[in-house]
């Protein structure tokens, strides 16, 4: 079994993440494609209104699925060519022009990939089972070779991010203007973040707000050209092993997914500021909180973090006891 532990924390964390099924619980869906048990990253076509892009985490290929929200049922799967074998693909985007970016950027041991890569390739104007040549472009980070399960592209840059996956919070890091496909690019942090084993992130349609959830939960953050801020805690369904996030293409709702065969895909409300209706704060807060200072209208988001520790506490441990077994 992968990851046991997170597992066992997600589940410890039920009571306090779960919450009743909305009132647009009809636009979630269910993954029926028996090839897809392991979907780990979620991006919303604009191309295609309805059509979710996922792919399974490893020991797949070089494949993409595009499902169809209304059935479930996936109604494409691209090939990749251009590529290597791919080793642990963990996070999907679209970019500027309706590009799909690939994040091969997983790294289970530990962080001891000497360098991880991302994919580029145009997605089709055509649904149907296909092969596109991708351009691969070999990533490292400033700081040392690390696990993440994040990337995001900025809707109107196009610049490329990744939060690196930690037990203890990550980095935000930022890749070059322009990647290069025949060198190295070198990804730098730019701001601490504070999610527990970040699993997936998601920039809003106008690029003004950041989410990022975890095994635990999600985070919003103000974009700020980078320099994020935290704005709200948000609410998170309970779905198993929570794995993949993306702002539908409006920018009104966040969907949430996991692991798994037939795994669900359910909507939650999108912060305000993301560029949808401006639908309240699902933390019920709308507020900020600081590292420092006054607390008020943060009490939401410490409360979460008491949480999130007692049950990190329990789980790490389990994990040292199963350690000195």
């Amino acid at each position: 079994m992968r990851r046991p532990f997170a597992v066992l924390a997600a589940a410890l964390l039920v009571g306090a993440f779960a919450v009743p099924a909305s009132a647009d619980e009809n636009d979630g869906f269910t993954i029926k494609d028996p090839r897809i048990t392991e979907s780990s990253g979620l991006a919303a076509s604009r191309q295609h209104p309805g059509i979710y892009w996922t792919h399974n985490d490893s020991d797949d290929g070089a494949y993409l699925y595009a499902v169809d929200s209304a059935t479930g049922e996936t109604v494409a799967t691209i090939t990749m060519t251009g590529v290597g074998e791919p080793r642990d693909v963990e996070a999907i985007s679209i970019g500027p022009g309706n590009e799909l970016w690939v994040g091969d950027i997983g790294d289970n041991l530990g962080g001891t990939w000497p360098y991880v890569w991302i994919y580029r390739l145009p997605e089709p104007e055509q649904l149907r089972d296909q092969t596109i040549k991708a351009t691969q472009y070999v990533v490292k980070y400033s700081d040392g070779a690390r696990d993440a399960e994040s990337l995001v592209v900025h809707p109107k840059t196009g610049r490329v991010y990744i939060v690196d996956k930690k037990e203890e919070g990550g980095q935000l890091y930022e890749g070059p203007a322009e990647l290069s496909p025949s060198g190295t690019n070198v990804f730098k942090p730019i701001a601490p973040v504070d999610n527990l084993q970040a699993t997936d992130a998601a920039l809003s349609p106008n690029g003004e707000k950041l989410v990022i959830r975890s095994y635990f939960g999600a985070y919003a953050y103000d974009w700020n050209g980078g320099d994020i801020k935290k704005t709200d805690r948000l609410r998170v369904p309970f779905l198993g092993q929570g794995e993949s996030v993306t702002y539908t293409a409006a920018g009104t709702k966040l969907m949430y997914g996991a692991e798994g065969s037939r795994s669900s895909v359910e909507p939650q409300d999108a912060p305000e500021g993301g560029g949808g209706s401006g639908s309240k704060s699902p933390s019920g807060t709308g507020s900020s909180s600081s590292d420092g200072g006054d607390d008020s209208g943060g009490g939401n988001i410490k409360r979460g973090a008491l949480i999130v520790a007692v049950a990190c506490a329990v789980v790490f441990g389990v994990r040292r006891v199963f350690r000195k077994g």
